[in-house]
């Protein structure tokens, strides 16, 4: 299994869920964040905006699934401009339902 974790633009969160939706990942985790990349911040004339608001998407999904998600949110995500975000793909070892106490996914 993998975790991808997403850092996107608030304003492409709408876009991005509903496209991971429609590929046939529904299933999804959300947060509203604050933080800076490499460029750390953004300076707008005078002004250095040292944290700028995010969207932090988790999805976890099968190893052969997690291309297709990090596709889908370069595609929807991406403006073309500095801070349009950044991918994280990671390992997941196990997984565990707590209702039902089923292992996996």
């Amino acid at each position: 299994m993998k975790m991808i974790r997403a850092f996107i633009r608030p304003e492409k969160e709408q876009e991005t869920v509903l496209a991971l939706e429609g590929a046939g990942f529904p299933a999804l985790t959300k947060f509203h964040v604050f933080g800076r990349g490499k460029d750390g911040g953004l300076k707008v004339g005078s002004v250095h905006y040292d944290e700028l608001p995010k969207v932090l998407l988790m999805v976890v999904v099968e190893d052969e699934q997690a291309p297709r998600v990090v596709d889908v949110v370069k595609e929807k995500a991406r403006t073309g401009e500095i801070g349009d975000g950044k991918i994280f793909v990671s390992a997941v070892e196990e997984a565990h339902t707590i209702r039902t106490g089923e292992k996996g996914l």
